[in-house]
């Protein structure tokens, strides 16, 4: 009974639902879909809110094309709200990839908007021509209020071919017209202390991060004179040779705000040519009273024979990454000295089990939460009973199927149901692609 009525009140309202159709229809009779409505209102006529948030969502060349429609796009074209955030991309045909901008929009950009950038960035290819073309550029900011900067080689460091000089004196305009930096990123650039002095002096009361690594001009003096004036730095990314035992006690006194985040780069492109120093244990310790939240991250890139002067006392990293092979004895010092560790990955060790090695880490690192090995060897037990010490707290754990050795208590198969277990979750080592 209840299908009956309810097909009776269909076919009833049928006759209804057509003539509305009709009716709709007959009103866009000979007009294609949209313009009815455009002849009332126009696209033009747009309020002026919408016309900018479509212009937000438009990619730069699209929107350049958009602001040719008509008057009242092309004034929002140029509404300083839209040219807070940009990225200036220089590259040459040839040689890259990258889509350039246009160097009219450039010259543009530079007359109408230059006092409006605050958060810029310059991505360039390899070669020399686009990175000076870059400090070209950073040369006529003289309007500017720039609140972070950035440059970027998508590359080789392009930078580094650039005349200190030129490069210096680029920078030191930004420096000086903007007085609210807070963010600056101009890792494998020909930068030098005079120029750091500038910022300093300009920029003291509102810089918070800097990146500077691999800055062959920069010295432990003028970094340590960023640290000493700029008392709201709150993150800095540096290579080693810069570190110091002053830097870290400069960065841990009561006038300093909290380090949230220290990034070492450890490089050594020639073995036995370059001699690691040693941070003491008390300069590590100031640091982390006076920070005892920061974030110390080693990113290592050196040779077995260069790890002598680290680790041999109690250091307070949290987050490790080994690019080229570390000893089995490194690793057991990484064990005893690193109880703050959180995250740790080792891209190669050689044909020795690591499974002592990682039993020692997880009974002593008691925060460590991720973990990753490439070219290394481990038990599937001594792996099984890793897992088992760390428990649900390894929330990452990324192992490649070739680095497990399957024993007399483990295969493979066992080995993904028993890890599963003990992490609380479904795992499964990863396995190197075929293709």
């Amino acid at each position: 009974m209840k299908r009956a009525r309810q097909k009776v009140v269909v076919d009833n309202e049928a006759p209804q639902t057509s003539q509305k159709i009709k009716k709709k229809r007959t009103c866009f009779q000979g007009a294609p879909f949209g313009e009815a409505s455009l002849h009332t209102s126009g696209w033009g006529n747009l309020p002026h809110h919408v016309i900018l948030r479509i212009f937000q969502f438009l990619p730069l060349v699209d929107r350049a094309r958009a602001s040719s429609v008509c008057r009242r796009w092309n004034e929002t074209f140029h509404v300083p709200e839209l040219w807070r955030r940009f990225e200036f991309e220089l590259s040459q045909p040839a040689t890259s990839y990258l889509k350039s901008t246009h160097p009219d929009l450039i010259q543009q950009i530079i007359k109408r908007h230059a006092d409006h950038l605050q958060y810029v960035s310059f991505k360039v290819d390899s070669s020399t021509e686009s990175a000076e073309a870059a400090c070209d550029i950073l040369s006529q900011l003289v309007n500017c209020s720039i609140k972070t900067l950035g440059l970027i080689s998508t590359a080789k460091p392009s930078f580094m071919n650039v005349s200190k000089a030129h490069f210096a004196s680029a920078l030191t305009v930004v420096f000086v017209n903007s007085k609210s930096l807070s963010s600056i990123k101009i890792d494998d650039t020909p930068v030098d202390d005079p120029s750091l002095k500038v910022l300093v002096a300009n920029n003291s009361d509102t810089l918070k991060l800097l990146k500077m690594s691999s800055c062959p001009y920069v010295s432990p003096a003028g970094i340590l004179c960023v640290a000493d004036q700029c008392h709201g730095l709150k993150e800095l990314a540096l290579n080693y040779y810069i570190l110091s035992d002053e830097l870290l006690l400069a960065l841990s006194s009561e006038k300093h705000v909290d380090l949230e985040h220290l990034r070492i780069d450890v490089v050594s492109e020639n073995p036995g040519q370059v001699e690691f120093h040693t941070i003491k244990k008390q300069s590590w310790d100031a640091l982390v009273k006076h920070s005892p939240k920061v974030n110390i991250v080693m990113y290592f890139f050196l040779y077995e024979e260069e790890f002598d002067a680290f680790f041999r006392e109690e250091t307070p990293v949290t987050h490790l990454y080994f690019g080229r092979a570390v000893s089995k004895a490194m690793l057991g010092r990484i064990g005893m000295n690193c109880p703050r560790l959180i995250e740790l990955v080792v891209c190669a060790n050689g044909l020795q089990p690591l499974d002592d090695e990682l039993m020692q880490i997880a009974e002593r690192c008691k925060n460590l939460t991720a973990m990753g090995l490439g070219e290394c060897e481990v038990t599937c037990r001594g792996f099984i009973e890793f897992v088992k010490m760390c428990g649900g707290r390894l929330t990452q754990l990324s192992i490649m199927e070739e680095v497990l050795i399957p024993d007399n208590d483990y295969n493979l198969d066992q080995l993904h149901s028993e890890v599963s277990k003990h992490l609380g979750r479904m795992w499964f080592p990863d396995m190197m692609p075929t293709w």
